[in-house]
């Protein structure tokens, strides 16, 4: 009887980590789909009509969502302030260079309100992709308002009709999605 007590015991102890691990994952896909729950449920919905955007590039010249018409485009909204924003931009970029040789177009909506931390944000991030501001604060800002960001970063799929595909905070979501419509870059 002892030595089937030592044997449960030491069977036990080497299932231990094998279930503390399998919690840990199970505790963090939890934490991972609960971000879209907190901070994504007043965005705009699939099949919404994706509103106008018509703001400046970084550069000074004129920006129109419109004129992507055709094309699938992820908006991504940002700031160079934002840590979360600063923490997923790879995150993005690597999306950008997944998916623009298909033809999807990608364009940052930053709030920042001074134009040198929004060009050093660019230029620090390196992020390749059109950069478009009206340079006001978040919950100012009409662009924010007309898309019902209460969180950042935000990202949106715009459909080649101009409507909502995908909102979420998640930019996995937006690989997911994106990978649904491109198979052909799946990595």
């Amino acid at each position: 009887m002892k030595h089937f007590k030592l044997f449960l015991l030491a069977l036990a102890m080497t299932a231990m980590p094998q279930a503390i691990n399998a919690q840990t994952q199970t505790n963090a896909q939890a934490t991972a789909e609960d971000l879209d729950a907190k901070y994504a449920t007043e965005l705009l919905k699939p099949g919404t009509e994706a509103p106008e955007i018509a703001l400046s590039t970084i550069d000074g010249k004129q920006f129109s969502l419109k004129s992507l018409r055709g094309k699938y485009v992820v908006l991504d909204f940002w700031a160079s302030w934002c840590s979360d924003c600063r923490r997923d931009a790879p995150n993005i970029v690597a999306l950008y260079n997944k998916f623009h040789q298909k033809g999807v177009e990608f364009v940052g909506v930053s709030f920042d309100r001074n134009n040198e931390s929004w060009k050093n944000g660019v230029a620090k991030l390196a992020l390749p992709y059109t950069q478009v501001s009206d340079l006001k604060n978040m919950r100012e800002s009409p662009v924010s308002l007309a898309y019902h960001i209460k969180w950042i970063p935000s990202v949106y799929v715009i459909d080649p009709e101009g409507k909502v595909a995908l909102a979420t905070v998640m930019s996995d979501k937006v690989d997911a999605f994106l990978t649904s419509v491109y198979p052909d870059c799946d990595e």
